[in-house]
C-alpha cells in the first residue's frame, strides 16, 4: 500500500537523509519568499493598508467667509486646526444650490450631465433634468468601493429620492441619514424619514430616539457624527481603507442650536452686519485669502441705525442661533478628527470641508416669520423646525463677504466655497493657501487618483459619461497641475463660464445684455463689470459656455412638466 504523504518511508533512497532534509528545508523558504515578493495585484489586501482613507464633510448653506480660517468670527478651532495643518482653497466652486452640488460632487460630472439640473423630484422627462443621479453615471463610492474601499455616509443626500437613486444603492455600504432634504435639527419630519442601510430606522416623530445615545437629546449634526464614528470605529478593524461622507444639514434653516451653543453669541453681533463685513475683509486680507484691494460688494439691507432697537434684538439673536449651528458642527467635526487620531487612521486620512453652496438669503430681508417668531416666545419657535425662521437676506450678505448674491446665483456669493485638505502624510507643505481654480468635480478625480484605479466607461450595463474634473492630488504634494481650461454653472437660468482670470456672469443666460464680465481675480467681489469694454471676450466667453450648455443637456426655458 502507498503512503497517503511522503513519509521517511518515501524517500528516495540514492540522497542521504540529512542533506534531502537540507534541500527540502531551502526549498520550501524558497518559495515563500517568492510568494511574499510577487507583485499585489489591484485591489488586494496589501495595497488596501497603505491606499489613504477619505473623509468628505460637506457643510449645508455656509457662507464663504463664515469659518475663522477664512476671516469669519464664529469659532471653529477645530476646522481652523485642520487649515494650520493642511491647506485651504480660495477659488474653488461649487453648484450653487444644495441638489446640484451633491450630484455633481457624487458623480464628478456637471449637475445636467448627472440628471440633476434642477432639484430631486423635478423629473422633465429630458436627459438634464431627471431629479436625481441617473444610470449613466457612476458615484465615487461604486468606484472607491471597486477599488477595495469600504464606503459610508451619514446625513442628509439630496441627491435623489427614488430608491434606484439612494446612496445605499449607489455604492455606499453603510448609510445612517435622510433621502431627503433635512429641516430639522430636533424633529423628524414627514419625508425625512432616518433610513439605516435601506431601511427606515425612525419614522416621522416629535422625538426621535437617539439610538446610540439614549441618555441625550437628538440633534441632527450630534446624531449624524455619533454614527459617523461608529463607521470610523468599524473601519480601523478592517484592512480596507475608508471612505465616508459626512453630509451635515448644519448651517441651513430653520434655525435651531442648542442654548449653551446660542449663549456665547448673544451679544457678538449688536453692532449689525455692517462692521462685520468690514472686519471680516480686513482679516480675509491679512490671511491672503483675497487680494488685498479687493472691494466690498454692496451692503444689503438698511442701516442699523435706521432700525428700531426690538428689531436690532430681534436680528442680533437670530444670526446668534445661525452662528451657533456652525459652532456645533466644528465641535462635531473636532469629535471626528479626534477618533480618527485615537485609531491611529489620522495620519493616512485626506478629510475634505467645503459648503454645497453660498449662505442663503430665504427668505425675505430679516428672514422667515420676523414678526411672529421672536426673543420673547422663543420656548414656543425653539422646536418649531421646517420653514419657521431663517436669518434672511442681510445676514446672508454678511456670511458671504465680500462677495455679491447668495445660494442659488451663479455670482461668487452663490458658487464660491471655502476647501479645507488635511492630510498629514500627504501633504507636503502645511499652512499654505492655494489660489488655483478649482470645482467640485474635482473630488471624483482626486479620489481616483489618491486610490490608483481607473474611472470606468461602463457600469452595471451602462455606459458612463467621462469625468470632467481634474486631480487635486499634485497640489496637495506641492507639484503643479493642469489648469481647468473653464468652470461652468448653471442653475434656473442663472449662469457663469469662469476662465482663468475672467468671469462672464447672468442672471438670465436667455437674455444676452445681461451678461457681465470682471476680471475675478483683480476683483472677486465682482464689483466692476467690464463687459461694455471688452466686447470679443464677452462673445468668445459666451459662446464657451453655449458649447458647455448644448453638450452638458442645458435647457434655456423649463417648462413645468404636464
Amino acid at each position: 500500500m502507498q503512503p497517503d504523504h511522503p513519509g521517511p518511508a518515501a524517500r528516495p533512497s540514492h540522497l542521504p537523509g540529512d542533506l534531502l532534509h537540507i534541500l527540502t528545508t531551502l526549498i520550501l523558504t524558497t518559495a515563500v519568499l517568492c510568494m511574499s515578493l510577487a507583485p499585489v495585484k489591484s485591489g488586494e489586501i496589501q495595497k488596501k493598508r497603505s491606499a489613504p482613507n477619505v473623509v468628505l464633510i460637506l457643510a449645508d448653506d455656509m457662507g464663504y467667509s463664515d469659518l475663522g480660517c477664512f476671516g469669519g468670527e464664529i469659532n471653529t478651532p477645530n476646522l481652523d486646526g485642520l487649515a494650520k495643518n493642511g491647506i485651504r482653497f480660495t477659488q474653488f466652486y461649487n453648484g450653487a444650490r444644495c441638489c446640484p452640488t451633491r450630484a455633481s460632487l457624487m458623480t464628478g460630472l456637471y449637475p445636467h450631465e448627472a440628471g440633476m439640473g434642477r432639484m430631486t423630484g423635478d423629473d422633465l422627462g429630458i436627459p438634464g433634468y431627471r431629479g436625481g443621479i441617473t444610470k449613466e453615471t457612476v458615484t465615487i463610492a461604486e468606484v472607491l468601493r471597486d477599488a477595495g474601499y469600504r464606503t459610508a455616509m451619514v446625513g442628509k443626500w439630496h441627491a435623489g429620492s427614488r430608491p434606484k437613486e439612494w446612496p445605499e444603492n449607489r455604492g455606499f455600504d453603510r448609510f445612517h441619514g435622510i433621502h431627503h432634504w433635512v429641516d430639522s435639527y430636533w424633529k423628524v419630519l414627514p419625508l425625512c424619514e432616518v433610513y439605516e442601510n435601506g431601511k427606515i430606522d425612525i419614522p416621522a416623530t416629535e422625538d426621535p430616539p437617539n439610538r446610540l445615545h439614549p441618555d441625550k437629546e437628538w440633534y441632527t449634526t450630534d446624531v449624524f457624527t455619533d454614527w459617523a464614528l461608529e463607521y470610523i470605529d468599524e473601519a480601523s478593524k478592517s484592512d480596507k481603507p475608508l471612505f465616508l461622507y459626512v453630509a451635515y444639514n448644519s448651517p441651513h434653516f430653520p434655525l435651531e442650536a442648542p442654548d449653551e451653543d446660542i449663549a456665547r453669541y448673544r451679544n457678538r453681533y449688536a453692532e449689525g452686519w455692517a462692521p462685520i463685513r468690514r472686519e471680516r475683509l480686513k482679516r480675509m486680507k491679512q490671511l491672503g485669502i483675497v487680494p488685498k484691494n479687493t472691494k466690498l460688494s454692496r451692503q444689503i439691507g438698511p442701516t442699523w441705525a435706521s432700525l428700531g432697537e426690538q428689531q436690532r434684538k430681534e436680528l442680533v439673536f437670530r444670526r446668534a442661533i445661525y452662528a451657533a449651528q456652525i459652532d456645533r458642527m466644528d465641535q462635531n467635526i473636532g469629535r471626528i478628527v479626534d477618533r480618527l487620531r485615537q485609531n491611529r487612521m489620522l495620519d493616512n486620512t485626506l478629510i475634505l470641508f467645503l459648503s454645497d453652496n453660498g449662505c442663503s438669503a430665504e427668505i425675505g430681508m430679516f428672514g422667515l416669520n420676523f414678526d411672529k417668531y421672536r426673543i420673547d416666545n422663543f420656548d414656543q419657535w425653539r422646536k418649531a423646525s421646517g420653514w419657521s425662521v431663517s436669518q434672511g437676506e442681510a445676514w446672508a450678505n454678511a456670511s458671504n463677504t465680500p462677495f455679491k448674491k447668495y445660494k442659488k446665483w451663479a455670482h461668487e456669493g452663490g458658487m464660491r466655497t471655502p476647501l479645507i485638505a488635511h492630510w498629514p502624510k500627504g501633504i507636503k507643505k502645511t499652512g499654505q493657501l492655494s489660489h488655483e481654480p478649482g470645482h467640485i468635480v474635482d473630488v471624483m478625480a482626486s479620489c481616483v487618483d489618491l486610490a490608483e484605479t481607473e474611472y470606468p466607461s461602463e457600469y452595471n450595463g451602462h455606459v458612463i459619461k467621462p469625468m470632467k474634473g481634474l486631480s487635486l492630488v499634485p497640489l496637495l504634494r506641492g507639484e503643479p497641475r493642469e489648469s481647468h481650461k473653464a468652470i461652468y454653472c448653471e442653475h434656473f437660468l442663472h449662469a457663469s463660464v469662469r476662465m482663468g482670470q475672467w468671469k462672464l456672469v447672468t442672471v438670465d443666460f436667455t437674455k444676452p445684455k445681461r451678461w457681465e464680465l470682471y476680471n475675478i481675480e483683480k476683483d472677486p467681489s465682482e464689483v466692476n463689470n467690464l463687459a461694455a469694454s471688452n466686447p470679443q471676450r464677452v462673445a468668445a466667453m459666451k459662446a464657451s459656455f453655449e458649447a458647455w450648455a448644448k453638450e452638458a443637456n442645458v435647457v434655456k426655458v423649463l417648462k413645468k412638466k404636464q
